[in-house]
């Protein structure tokens, strides 16, 4: 006899209930084109996305190291391959030389740069990634002498970024970013260069309808390029506006605004959803989300807060990003309270905090304004060496050690939250009517209530609150006294 309550999959009505998340759509959307290992996937006929998905490219890296110690230059090194791992690059080799300073040139030499060409012939590499910026010059020398593609550092960021943008505004900064530096970097290849020629006529390059001043193929997609970006920059002018509207609302009514940075893969968007359920897109991967989430929070004794995912920070950060993604880096630097969250089981996570700081100021420099208040929090602490967070709280006395993923340190960090927002400071004392309710429910509801009475011509009330309230009172004719 069969029993009708038996599940023969073992699925249960409260899994069948479960609604996936935003994050959880995008990161199915994103695993939905794989390589898989061992199959065939050299097709005809294929689009360059589609290609760069099912086909992983073979790469070889190479850095300089030029100070500190070899240890700093093996973890740039091993960031670099992480940053192609995630473009979706096969990492066949790294090798790191020891320079006073790159080579004008070849960016690692004439001598070095003939090594690293039989490397790449042993190898069978499609790429190789130079884990610096390289001048025009470089990028051209090295691919002449290694025939085959080199990027930089900075084309390997902006290609993940051009991959994990969503949003519109997004989108238009990462492509701005992308053509800000492909716009020195523009070179072709002999005539096919040339739309007109000046000469005589039947001279090699003349003719007719050849003469005159002409318009090189160069000049034309520069000045395209001037075009588009001219138009990105009025695009992003616009949501601009909207973005600076919807901030001054929050403004206006007086909400604290917790903005959470961080290193790329420390865990910020895992936090997020820790304190507040948003349930954005989490992956183990680097510049996993890009567009800026905030949702509203409240600490332990109920007041209202909003908390904002930003972008993540990279050791040598493009300028070009910094430049492009400003709108939505003014989001913390309009903060009232800063949630620096750290990566706990990273080798060196003092080297994260100085390269964070570093683009921070650079904000708040530009912007001539201080930096918002800071509180660092020490992530993913389920993951990281005894020893190593012991040195931790040695060296970040003040931090908060939570892991987003078993909840570990969380009610301690919604308190020290609240310890640091702004609270009401405008000291009151007023005589509101009883016809005015609402204005005491107001006060209960935006300050902080330190004495109330019921007298026979309505409540006394002596409270904290935040000086936009105050005003309101003021006009209602209540006497108001300010701290």
């Amino acid at each position: 006899m069969t029993d009708i309550n038996h599940d023969p999959f073992g699925v249960h009505e409260d899994e069948l209930d479960e609604t996936p998340s935003t994050g959880d759509l995008e990161l199915a959307e994103r695993a939905a084109l794989r390589r898989v290992s061992g199959l065939s996937t050299e097709l005809a006929d294929i689009s360059e996305v589609e290609y760069r998905k099912l086909r992983l490219e073979r790469v070889v890296l190479v850095g300089v190291w030029t100070e500190g110690d070899s240890t700093e230059a093996e973890a740039s090194l091993a960031e670099l391959a992480r940053l192609a791992e995630t473009a979706g690059s096969q990492v066949l080799e790294g090798l790191v030389q020891r320079r006073g300073r790159p080579d004008p040139a070849t960016y690692i030499g004439a001598g070095k740069a003939r090594e690293l060409r039989d490397v790449v012939i042993a190898t069978g590499a499609d790429t190789v990634i130079c884990d610096g910026e390289l001048s025009p010059g470089q990028l051209r020398q090295l691919e002449e002498q290694l025939k085959v593609k080199v990027i930089d550092r900075t084309a390997l960021i902006l290609d993940i970024f051009a991959q994990h943008a969503r949003s519109r505004e997004g989108k238009a900064q990462v492509e701005l970013a992308q053509l800000q530096y492909l716009l020195p970097r523009l070179r072709g290849w002999g005539e096919a260069m040339s739309r007109q020629a000046g000469g005589r006529a039947g001279g090699s390059n003349g003719g007719v309808g050849l003469r005159g001043p002409g318009e090189t193929k160069l000049e034309t997609d520069r000045r395209r390029i001037h075009k588009r970006m001219a138009k990105l920059r009025r695009e992003l002018a616009a949501m601009r506006t909207v973005r600076e509207t919807k901030r001054g609302r929050r403004a206006a009514n007086e909400v604290p605004s917790v903005a959470i940075v961080g290193y790329t893969n420390a865990g910020k968007s895992s936090l997020l959803n820790a304190v507040t359920g948003a349930g954005v897109l989490v992956e183990d991967a680097l510049f996993a989300t890009l567009d800026p989430t905030t949702r509203r929070s409240t600490t332990p004794d109920g007041w209202p807060y909003t908390l904002t995912d930003t972008v993540g920070f990279v050791r040598h950060l493009p300028h070009q990003l910094v430049e492009a993604f400003r709108s939505t880096l003014e989001e913390v630097a309009d903060a009232d309270l800063l949630l620096h969250v750290v990566d706990g089981s990273d080798p060196a996570p003092e080297r994260q905090v100085t390269a964070v700081r570093d683009v921070l100021a650079e904000i708040t420099e530009e912007r001539d304004a201080p930096m918002p208040p800071e509180l660092l929090v020490v992530n993913k602490v389920d993951a990281a060496d005894e020893v190593a967070l012991a040195r931790l709280r040695h060296l970040l006395p003040d931090a908060v050690f939570v892991s987003a993923r078993t909840g570990a340190g969380m009610v301690e960090l919604r308190e020290r939250i609240a310890e640091r927002l702004p609270r009401p400071d405008v000291l009151v004392d007023v005589l509101v009517p009883y016809t005015r309710g609402d204005m005491v429910a107001r006060v209960h509801a935006e300050g902080e209530v330190l004495a109330e009475e019921h007298t026979a011509e309505g409540t006394q009330l002596r409270a904290k609150v935040r000086p936009d309230l105050a005003g309101v009172l003021e006009k209602l004719g209540v006497p108001a006294g300010a701290r």
